[in-house]
């Protein structure tokens, strides 16, 4: 069963983030499922380190904007928006080249917070990272 209140597609989110930190890093929402949303973000010079590799506060950033996105689905956007309250991430192994996968997926949805695990995946699908998103719902016009 979808857990989504607002119905919306990769290409939506696409749009939407263009012109942002997650467009800027060339991030590409791929799928919107049932109760995860899956992305991929490239390691390249706007991602990497100077010693050749992923640097660990991109996939932060890539992990607040999938559990982010994901956390804003799920309340009414006309009302409600979801702001970031603490994120950590364990960096496990690291990636030189290609893109990594990123899926998030609801631990808790409330009322006035959300807690999304974020796992990401290099193309070989080994974990690369694994964040935890805890965001507040705040009222829009706060």
């Amino acid at each position: 069963m979808p857990i989504w209140l607002t119905q919306i597609t990769p290409e939506m989110l696409n749009e939407t983030e263009k012109m942002t930190l997650a467009g800027h890093l060339g991030i590409e929402f791929l799928e919107v499922g049932s109760a995860c949303i899956k992305a991929r973000m490239p390691v390249d010079n706007r991602t990497m380190t100077p010693f050749g590799i992923l640097h660990g506060g991109a996939s932060a950033a890539f992990a607040e904007t999938l559990g982010g996105a994901a956390a804003s689905l799920c309340v009414d956007r006309g009302k409600k928006l979801c702001v970031g309250l603490e994120i950590n991430a364990n960096h496990i192994r690291p990636v030189d080249k290609g893109f990594v996968y990123g899926r998030a997926r609801p631990i808790h949805i409330g009322d006035s917070t959300q807690v999304w695990e974020v796992r990401i995946h290099n193309e070989q699908d080994r974990l690369v990272c694994i964040s935890r998103l805890t965001v507040a719902v705040i009222d829009k016009n706060h």
